[in-house]
């Protein structure tokens, strides 16, 4: 059960360090700095785990509407105190925030589903073997 929470943690934590990269290749007013931008995809990563539920139940009690939206609405938010609490990142721009939210979610949720049979192949492969 540990281990599973681990993997999740490195998969997540990876895929936003991808989404990030991306949204800074893609879009001119998104940019990253070196190893600030280590803390800035920790700042991220530990915002969106900790907001996606509250969030969710903000959005279950008070706009019910919103609840597909929950992950979108969750990156934002992360982007947002990652750039009011790191120097990791830099957005400038309404069409730079509303795109950067976008392809950051796109690349999560590709990387939630791709990194998992990429990183533990050979662990999956094992655990199909002894089954």
């Amino acid at each position: 059960m540990m281990l599973k929470l681990i993997a999740q943690m490195i998969i997540g934590v990876a895929s936003n360090a991808l989404g990030l990269l991306v949204a800074a290749a893609a879009l001119n007013g998104f940019s990253v700095d070196g190893m600030s931008f280590v803390l800035a995809v920790l700042i991220f990563s530990v915002s969106t785990v900790v907001l996606g539920p509250l969030i969710l139940k903000i959005a279950i009690t008070n706009a019910p509407y919103l609840v597909g939206g929950i992950s979108l609405v969750t990156t934002l938010v992360g982007l947002l105190i990652t750039n009011l609490v790191s120097d990791g990142i830099s957005i400038s721009g309404l069409d730079t925030w509303l795109l950067a939210t976008l392809i950051i979610w796109i690349f999560s949720v590709i990387g939630n589903l791709v990194l998992p049979l990429l990183i533990f192949k050979k662990t999956l492969q094992k655990s199909k073997e002894n089954d």
